[in-house]
């Protein structure tokens, strides 16, 4: 039998210096983090990495956002070549903005050799920005009416990813507000199943009515009838009314707000009827004008999620027709154990069932890409998870194409198009619906899943969290409404 160790001491030193070089990797991560926040609250200036958040995110995170890059654009990104950006945005003095540090990351590093340093490139690459104040005078206002789940997440993300410069949630309005019933508000806040803690401090004054929350007094306030509620009198004027109860979803209805002292708009988080703008943020967001439009609606979030990639086939294929089957998680709106319900199916157990139902994604869609009309279809099954469903669109299209060539049109969209906030593309094989949980983009393209079949039937399977990627749709959508939008570079 040999003694010979030498492999198992090259192991060991393979070992050691791959664990050294974590905890460096850590330490520069922690240093980036330091320089972001600093970037964040001393000049409203935010980082994110390909659409992911990375304010209030630990280390390790950061480093996985780095290292995951590579499944999007084919290269591990250097966390040390982002902490040198990092600063010289901070020196360079770039005003209010909203950049992503994996897109200056990738192009900086293909392209030192073309500047003298990291300033330089910051300097030409953002030249537009620096020095620059905020496009916009003041923050906005922001009334919640209704404190369900897009509710909650809404008043969550604007104040965990706002630091008070666009939005900001100056009340919560309920038909039940006062006493006990703030607690317990308070407490759905603080506690989420799906979505985990509130990242931060949120704490009720029932006396006083409020909820302290990150540095953010909001006002709880009881009422019923949206008309009836002065909000001056709690220092609130030219407010964004975000409506997330669904019970009025026409134009008199919601202009019920706009009766109350302090509201200026409403955007509605639900499919809205009649006249009023439905829009899907990134697509359509630009045909209603705020100066002279008050009441808008978010649309749904099945519609958020297939409209980005159907205007991405539309324009480069030419859709001839197609079907859209949403697989749904289940919602608030079904029972918990079989009961009476307006809709037959809805009536069963949604945990324990697969339910087939209706959706107007295929009419929405239409509402907003017009060229759509008359050739699309579309059913729902709800399915007994909490969060995350997936969208399966089997479209005939106009032009032969080959899955390579689909694939990277989607691609191309996902990483450099019009609607990057929109679409993300993943190439992750073993991706199931936990994994999107979270994520801020309207939808996720499947690139495994895809099919083509023959040279014009396309099947593209998109994954979308329905909570939190349209509650990030909503917020986008508001700061455009209320006229809060800061500079950015994707």
């Amino acid at each position: 039998m040999s003694n010979d160790s030498s492999g198992a001491n090259t192991d060991n030193g393979n070992y050691e210096s791959s664990l050294q070089k974590w905890f460096t990797d850590e330490k520069v991560a922690n240093d980036f983090i330091s320089v972001m926040t600093r970037l964040f609250y001393d000049k409203s200036v935010e980082l994110i990495l390909f659409r992911s958040q990375l304010i209030d995110r630990s280390a390790s995170v950061v480093l996985y956002k780095h290292s995951y890059a590579e499944r999007t654009i084919g290269k591990v990104l250097d966390i040390r070549d982002s902490m040198e950006l990092a600063n010289a945005i901070y020196e360079c003095n770039v005003g209010p903005s909203r950049l992503d540090i994996g897109k200056l990351n990738y192009e900086w590093t293909n392209s030192k050799n073309d500047y003298a340093d990291a300033k330089e490139f910051i300097k030409d690459k953002l030249r537009d920005f620096i020095d620059r104040k905020p496009p916009f005078e003041k923050p906005a206002d922001v009334i919640i009416f209704g404190f369900g789940r897009i509710g909650r997440l809404i008043a969550r993300e604007l104040i965990i990813q706002g630091n008070g410069s666009q939005l900001r949630v100056r009340a919560i309005v309920a038909r039940k507000n006062k006493g006990e019933d703030i607690r317990k508000r308070a407490s759905l806040f603080r506690h989420d199943s799906i979505h985990g803690p509130f990242r931060g401090i949120a704490v009720e004054d029932v006396d006083e009515e409020t909820i302290f929350a990150n540095g953010h007094y909001i006002k709880m306030i009881e009422a019923s009838a949206p008309e009836d509620v002065d909000y001056t009198q709690y220092g609130i004027s030219d407010a964004l009314v975000i409506d997330s109860t669904g019970v009025w979803r026409d134009r008199q209805g919601l202009e019920r707000h706009l009766k109350a002292k302090g509201v200026k708009k409403v955007l509605l988080t639900a499919p809205g009827k009649g006249d009023i703008p439905n829009i899907v943020y990134g697509i359509n967001h630009n045909e209603a004008d705020p100066d002279t439009e008050s009441v808008f609606s978010a649309a749904s979030c099945t519609t958020n999620a297939i409209v980005p990639a159907l205007s991405v086939i539309e324009k480069e294929l030419g859709i001839e027709s197609g079907h859209v089957e949403t697989i749904h998680a289940y919602t608030n709106d079904q029972n918990l154990l079989d009961n009476y319900h307006k809709k037959y199916r809805r009536g069963r157990s949604a945990p324990i069932n697969m339910v087939i139902t209706e959706t107007g994604a295929a009419k929405a869609a239409v509402k907003i890409i017009p060229s759509l009309e008359g050739k699309l279809s579309a059913n729902a099954v709800r399915v007994p998870v909490p969060n995350v469903s997936l969208a399966i669109l089997s479209l005939r299209v106009k032009k032969d194409i080959s899955l390579e060539e689909l694939d990277g049109i989607m691609r191309e969209a996902a990483i450099h198009g019009r609607l990057v906030e929109q679409i993300r593309y993943s190439s992750a094989y073993e991706a199931v619906s936990t994994d999107f949980i979270g994520d801020p983009v309207a939808c996720i393209y499947d690139s495994p899943a895809t099919k083509v079949v023959g040279d014009r039937n396309i099947v593209l399977y998109l994954w979308y969290d329905n909570e939190f990627g349209y509650t990030i749709q909503v917020m986008r959508l508001a700061k455009h409404i209320a006229g809060v939008k800061r500079f950015r570079y994707y």
